[in-house]
């Protein structure tokens, strides 16, 4: 495979023209971290974006960072962190659940819109883009959105892009809001709750005034896996914001819930890590994991329906209930890993992404929720006004897409 590791724009948009040309279609890559995620890429050609590293301009006053694509994610934390500011959306990284290898980047993270447990308070990745700077499918160079928010008018192209896959359009620059960093966090556990009795306790702790910005439960499995080797199940509240605020709110949902055990700074940070993260919560080496994301109210009832006909599946519930992270014994799972038994289980109601499973399996399964007919005509035509020939990541979400 041809390998192309350009370093501007510039030099991108020429080798789109000439892939076009040479009918070439490409594989894009940033830092390779999220290669194993999605439908396996049959390109002729690889466009590698790791030379497109490092911050273009970063201003802390006004909460705005410009990055390029190849930029890693670790660096980007550096800089914001000396200035006491974050990536709201806690962007999780995978590179365990995934398979260890790559980099994880800014490109990476926007391209799949990954957010980690804040994103039930905060918002999606999508969220905070502003604007960016892209190349389409024709080698033409173009921008949208803007670097404040007062300027982001019209359609919004840039939350188009993001969760695209790398399928539209090849991003040589990202600006993002970022949000202040809180001074401190806790996180409070209440031991030994049923799954449906977890899901109350959580609703209505999000549905009081004290800002719970995670929200988690571990069944007696996951919760044992834990860096806290829990003897029965978690579920999780984090709280963060000045100390003084945070000591109180805590102590007020305490009193809600009558005690529970808290997980100061360090700890608590350390426990929303392994929940972003997902892979030390699930068995060790589990080759077929899919993430849900369904009612809150019916994540239980999903979780119970898929257990009856897949007795070796394992779950854990993040975001309140709207995130269920599903193990499966792939002897149970058969041919398509699962895939009737648990979108049959979500009736509808929600959308299902095969995460982990083997390279001849995400050939063959719909990795991604099926959409209607209509909506593939949709999703057909929004992909032909950038990318007319194909060119970019063939197949990664959808055969023929």
């Amino acid at each position: 495979m041809t390998l192309h590791r350009p370093h501007d724009a510039r030099e991108i948009a020429e080798i789109v023209r000439h892939a076009g040309a040479e009918n070439h279609t490409l594989e894009i890559v940033a830092g390779g971290s999220k290669r194993a995620f999605g439908r396996p890429v049959r390109a002729a050609q690889q466009l590698n974006l790791s030379k497109l590293a490092g911050l273009v301009s970063y201003e802390p006053r006004e909460l705005v960072l410009t990055a390029r694509p190849g930029a890693p994610l670790a660096d980007i934390d550096e800089a914001l962190r000396a200035e006491g500011q974050m990536l709201a959306f806690e962007p999780p990284q995978w590179l365990n659940l995934l398979g260890g290898a790559g980099t994880p980047t800014l490109g990476g993270v926007l391209a799949c819109n990954l957010s980690g447990p804040r994103r039930l308070r905060a918002g999606a990745a999508r969220d905070f883009i502003l604007g960016f700077s892209a190349v389409n499918g024709r080698g033409e160079m173009f921008k949208a959105g803007g670097k404040v928010v007062k300027n982001v008018t019209g359609f919004d192209l840039s939350k188009l892009m993001v969760g695209s896959f790398g399928a539209l359009a090849i991003l040589t620059e990202v600006t993002l809001k970022v949000a202040p960093r809180p001074e401190t966090q806790c996180t409070l556990l209440l031991p030994g709750l049923s799954d449906a009795k977890a899901f109350d306790v959580m609703a209505r702790a999000l549905n009081t005034p004290h800002e719970i910005s995670a929200a988690a439960h571990l069944p007696e499995l996951s919760a044992r896996r834990a860096h806290l080797a829990a003897e029965g199940p978690l579920t999780a509240l984090r709280l963060e914001g000045p100390a003084p605020s945070v000591a109180y709110r805590a102590a007020e949902t305490e009193k809600l819930f009558g005690g529970g055990v808290r997980l100061e700074a360090e700890a608590s940070a350390l426990f929303w890590r392994e929940v972003a993260e997902v892979r030390a919560l699930l068995p060790d080496g589990a080759p077929l994991v899919w993430r849900a994301c369904p009612t809150p109210s019916r994540a239980a009832a999903i979780v119970a329906a898929v257990r009856e006909k897949l007795p070796g599946a394992e779950a854990f519930y993040e975001w309140g209930g709207g995130l269920v992270w599903l193990s499966l014994d792939p002897a149970e799972a058969g041919p398509d890993c699962g895939a009737a038994v648990v979108r049959g289980a979500l009736d509808g109601q929600g959308h299902a992404t095969l995460v982990v499973a083997p390279e001849t399996a995400r050939a063959s399964v719909e990795v991604f929720q099926p959409v209607e007919p209509a909506l593939a005509a949709l999703e057909a035509r929004v992909k032909a006004g950038f990318d007319p020939l194909g060119l970019f990541n063939p197949g990664r979400m959808r055969e023929g897409v």
